[in-house]
């Protein structure tokens, strides 16, 4: 039987680019699965924004991620799930505690980072670990990957505060680690795309599809084209939700009953499973 890690890598061995929606709980989870997505990120960002209400600024701790995974993995359990691991949730330690707890709840892979933490007091800029100490972050992580297979996904940040150069000598020292998916963030253009991309050697890049900040954003038929093979869309279905309830807020200020893009109360049983749990529940009514 094939572990999920095997089947992400058969899955990004076949042609054409993997599109990843970034979920947060088990309900966009299991809609994204019943979408038919083989796949999806669990988001630092979509979890901050649905346990804290708040953003993306290192205040989600490795329990709070764990919780909100063993939801999305119980919502969708064939769905294959990308950890978001952060940066380990601190040194090359807690990498490898990190990696192997998510390899054992069943995560395909999981992506390690190499910011500094805890984040300067301002949600700006994103200063990043030196250049040895990434490293080993990266050979812990590899290196704990091995009890389970989980896939380490390798992503440097230092683009914005170190320059290109760095960024790519940092991807091209995760191949040299063992990294199995490499992720150079916020690329300026193309050219700083190709470098990356150049720089992982063969190995599966990834990329941000979601507009925001200062990073070049191809399309998906962009991004295939320019050589990556797995990328995600982080706000594409945090936003949305968001909106949805905001419009059913301001319907109810309204004196309504609903908004008009409220699903029919049908469609919702059906999108919730109650009709599922009716059947599944038949075997065991006690017969009177």
């Amino acid at each position: 039987m094939m572990t999920p890690p095997d089947r992400l890598r058969a899955l990004l061995a076949k042609p054409g680019f993997v599109v990843m929606p970034a979920v947060w709980d088990g309900l966009s989870a299991k809609l994204a699965a019943q979408a038919g997505f083989p796949t999806a990120f669990l988001s630092g960002s979509c979890v901050a924004a649905g346990r804290l209400g708040g953003p993306d600024l290192d205040l989600i701790s490795f329990a709070e991620m764990m919780d909100s995974f063993q939801q999305v993995r119980g919502a969708a359990p064939d769905m294959l799930m990308l950890a978001d691991g952060d940066h380990g949730f601190g040194n090359a330690m807690n990498v490898q505690r990190t990696v192997r707890a998510f390899g054992r709840a069943g995560a395909a892979a999981i992506l390690i980072e190499d910011k500094i933490t805890p984040r300067a007091l301002v949600s700006s800029g994103k200063p990043c670990i030196g250049r040895e100490e990434a490293r080993m972050k990266i050979r812990a992580a590899v290196e704990a990957a091995k009890d389970s297979g989980i896939l380490v996904m390798a992503r440097t940040d230092c683009r914005p505060t170190q320059g290109i150069d760095e960024a790519v000598a940092r991807i091209a020292m995760y191949v040299e680690e063992g990294a199995d998916i490499l992720f150079m963030d916020s690329p300026a253009d193309d050219a700083e795309i190709r470098r990356g991309i150049e720089a992982a050697a063969g190995r599966p890049s990834f990329v941000v599809l979601s507009p925001g900040g200062a990073r070049a954003t191809p399309s998906i038929a962009e991004a295939e084209k320019l050589g990556f093979k797995i990328g995600t869309h982080p706000t594409a279905l945090v936003s949305p939700a968001a909106a949805g309830i905001m419009a059913g807020l301001a319907a109810l200020k309204a004196g309504q009953a609903e908004a008009a893009s409220a699903l029919k109360p049908a469609d919702l049983r059906t999108v919730l499973g109650y009709g599922d749990y009716d059947t599944e529940g038949k075997p065991f009514i006690v017969k009177a």
